[in-house]
């Protein structure tokens, strides 16, 4: 079993940023592949971005590319999603997901984390 803990969301102002983080309990986060998605109210959850296991490959969503960024420090057990340009329609439950292999969708993820509110103010 691996434990995902996200950090706590926050209220951000457009244009602004924020850095989350997803640690994990358990398991050595460095054998697997971490997945961003998110879930806005009324909405279906969506794909965010990823990271492999290494770092070496990530995936983004069109709607994020250029303004959010996913990396990670297999050291400290931890992937850090940071949003940048945040926009009023990023707001979100944002959820951090584990799997031996990248992704690009909520099925191909084994572990998840609870979720963090973020919310973005215009």
């Amino acid at each position: 079993q691996v434990q995902l803990v996200e950090s706590e969301g926050d209220l951000v102002q457009a244009g602004g940023s924020l850095r989350l983080s997803c640690a994990a309990a358990g398991r050595r986060l460095s054998a697997y592949a971490v997945g961003w998605f998110r879930q806005a109210p009324g909405k279906e959850r969506e794909f965010v971005a990823a990271i492999s296991w290494s770092g070496e490959i990530t995936y983004y969503a069109e709607s994020v590319k250029g303004r959010f960024t996913i990396s990670r420090d297999n050291a400290k057990n931890t992937v850090y999603p940071q949003m940048n340009s945040a926009k009023p329609e990023d707001t979100a439950v944002y959820y951090c997901a584990a799997d031996p292999s990248i992704g690009w969708f909520d099925v191909e993820y084994e572990y998840w984390g609870q979720g963090t509110q973020v919310t973005v103010s215009s």
